[in-house]
This record gives structure tokens, C-alpha cells and sequence, in this order.
């Protein structure tokens, strides 16, 4: 076995018994901040090459041009690297939440959302590699469930006009539950081709909008 092989055995290893997944170093100066971005963007152009269980630090670390040490200045290991990537798929999933929020149309606009969402989950670089192994990493489940409840809570507040007799409680699970059917449905979609996900993610807005019609008129 070559040296480098062995290098990269070894940080694989270390990779898999870590549990420390916060970032080491926040990026404060513009430097540090250009070389978060550069270690991630090479992260997720690896990630769709060889999967998130086939990535290795000490090949992030090549991609990006630095030391392997240098790179754990700033992440301890693989899974410190994914949960910054998946956070910042948040965020960015978070602002079009908010634009939905703003005019909280709830016939024609979920189904804007819908498709605001599955083009997100298509075209943003590592999405589906890195998500749709969720329920394998813990790190992505707790950021997951954040960002349900999260959404639930501001959903909820602007959904009570709208679910008039129901009790708070019940319409903040709505806002539970309808959020995660649409998200495992169009996370289903991306393995699907084309043709089939648009026939899928049509059949995801009929069952949206008959469950909104039927629950808003059933108190």
C-alpha cells in the first residue's frame, strides 16, 4: 500500500469516530472567509464525483490546494465540511421561504413554492448527493428538524387566518406535516427522470391543495 493510501485510510478512519462537527475557525478576514468557500466548493465538486462516503479530507485538501493540516484549522473532519455545506443550502432555502411568507397565497402560491423548491433541489451543486443521504447522518438530521420547526413556527403565525376554529397547536402541525410531505416527495423526485417528476410533483400540488380546501372548511 503507498503512503499516500495509507494517508488517506488514516483520515477516513478519523473521519468516522470524530463527533466533533463545528467548524474550528469562523472566517472573519476576507482571506480566511475565500479559503472556507474555496475548501467547500471543492468539497461539493468531489462530492459529485465520488459520493459523499467516498470523499476524503486529504483529497479536499489537494482540490483546494492546501495542507491537510491547514484544513483542520478550519473543519475537523468530513462531517464538519457536509454540515457547512448543508447549512448553507438552508439558508438559501430559507430566503425563498420568506418570499413565500410575504404574500402567503396558499391556492397559487404553494404551488410557486413547489416549484421554486424542485428546481433548488435539481440545480444547487451537492444538494441531492449530500441530502439524500440524511437519514444516515445525524448532523443533517438535527439541521434538518431546526429548519422544519423553524419554518413551522413562522407558517403557523400567518396560517391561523386561515385555518379560522382550528387550535394553535393543530395548525402549527399542519404547518409540520405539510412542509415534510412536500419535502420527501420532492426529494423522491430527483431520482426520477424528467417526464415522471413533473407527473409527480403535478399529483404533489393536487394533494396539497385538495387537503388545504378540505381542512379550511372542515372546522
Amino acid at each position: 500500500m503507498s503512503t499516500e493510501s495509507l494517508k488517506d485510510d488514516q483520515t477516513a478512519s478519523t473521519d468516522a469516530v470524530s463527533t466533533d462537527i463545528e467548524p474550528r475557525r469562523l472566517p472573519v478576514q476576507g482571506r480566511s472567509r475565500e479559503r472556507v468557500n474555496v475548501i467547500l466548493n471543492c468539497t461539493v465538486e468531489l462530492i459529485k464525483e465520488v459520493g459523499v462516503q467516498g470523499l476524503k479530507t486529504s483529497e479536499v485538501a489537494r482540490q483546494a490546494g492546501i495542507s491537510l493540516p491547514s484544513l483542520y484549522r478550519y473543519f475537523p473532519n468530513k462531517a464538519a465540511i457536509i454540515k457547512a455545506i448543508a447549512q448553507q443550502h438552508i439558508e438559501k432555502l430559507s430566503g425563498l421561504m420568506q418570499a413565500f411568507l410575504v404574500d402567503f397565497d396558499l391556492d397559487e402560491g404553494f404551488d410557486h413554492l413547489i416549484d421554486v423548491y424542485a428546481q433548488f433541489y435539481r440545480s444547487e451543486p451537492g444538494y441531492k448527493e449530500i441530502w439524500s443521504g440524511v437519514e444516515s447522518m445525524p448532523e443533517l438530521q438535527e439541521l434538518d428538524l431546526g429548519d422544519l420547526y423553524n419554518n413551522a413556527d413562522s407558517l403557523s403565525v400567518r396560517a391561523k387566518s386561515r385555518f379560522k376554529g382550528v387550535d394553535d397547536e393543530r395548525v402549527w402541525l399542519i404547518c409540520v406535516m405539510l412542509p415534510r410531505t412536500c419535502g420527501a416527495i420532492l426529494r423522491l423526485s430527483m431520482t426520477m427522470d424528467e417526464a415522471q417528476s413533473a407527473m409527480l410533483l403535478s399529483e404533489l400540488k393536487l394533494m396539497v391543495k385538495a387537503y388545504l380546501k378540505e381542512r379550511a372548511t372542515s372546522e
